[in-house]
């Protein structure tokens, strides 16, 4: 289906959707290990130095997505496979060593159990965002990406203003994990209507989304876990 035509498929997924889909889900899965792996590593000690100054952590964690993002669209536009691998490298080791900071603070024995959980609670807030986007065939979700837009750039002032302020970082918190979701809703919408051509490159602007999302969730699970 060419992105100009808006899809009527409703629920219904194609070959096509479920191939973005799968890849997505299988880059996720990889970075998941990799946070577990990473986590027993000295570079799990990368989040204490970057986020002693918090808005240095959010730009430095921000500025290596947006380079492996890109680095990864660049190979593959241009049939470049190990620019494209070298870019999905990147996107993994930056979500894979915050993750492993954010992990390292629990017990061992619990890692496992914490990721479980964090997977089920993403894996849901996915079916719910994506069920939305494919019940209402026909509608146009374009805003949503510029809503993430504001949404990422206020999440950064309220960290730039947190690092002086410290209630105010929640508010950070909350409008990057908004920014995450909302360019997850645009995704999945680019996914229905076959907006991006190749396979490959769609499923890592998915991957992406998801793996925001996953982070973010996973503070959460693990700042319940340790009030508990």
């Amino acid at each position: 289906m060419s992105y100009e035509t808006a899809t009527d498929r409703g629920f219904l997924l194609s070959g096509r959707d479920w191939k973005v889909i799968g890849t997505a889900a299988a880059l996720m899965a990889l970075n998941v290990l990799v946070m577990y792996v990473v986590a027993v590593t000295p570079l799990a000690a990368v989040n204490d130095y970057l986020f002693a100054i918090p808005i240095l952590g959010a730009v430095v964690y921000g500025a290596a997505i947006y380079a492996g993002e890109s680095i990864a669209a660049r190979g593959i536009e241009g049939g470049n496979v190990g620019l494209a691998l070298a870019g999905v490298a990147v996107l993994q080791g930056a979500f894979g060593v915050f993750g492993a900071g954010v992990l390292s603070v629990v017990p061992a024995d619990s890692r496992a159990l914490v990721l479980g959980v964090a997977a089920v609670v993403t894996a849901a807030m996915t079916a719910l965002i994506g069920g939305y986007v494919y019940a209402r065939a026909g509608t146009t979700f374009e805003h949503y990406g510029k809503w993430s837009t504001y949404a990422f750039l206020g999440g950064l002032g309220g960290v730039l203003v947190g690092s002086f302020l410290t209630p105010v970082l929640l508010v950070g918190f909350v409008l990057i994990m908004l920014g995450f979701l909302l360019r997850l809703g645009w995704e999945m919408w680019r996914v229905r209507d076959g907006r991006v051509q190749a396979v490959s490159l769609q499923a890592v602007g998915l991957y992406v989304a998801v793996a925001g999302v996953f982070v973010h969730v996973l503070q959460i699970v693990v700042r319940m876990l340790a009030e508990r």
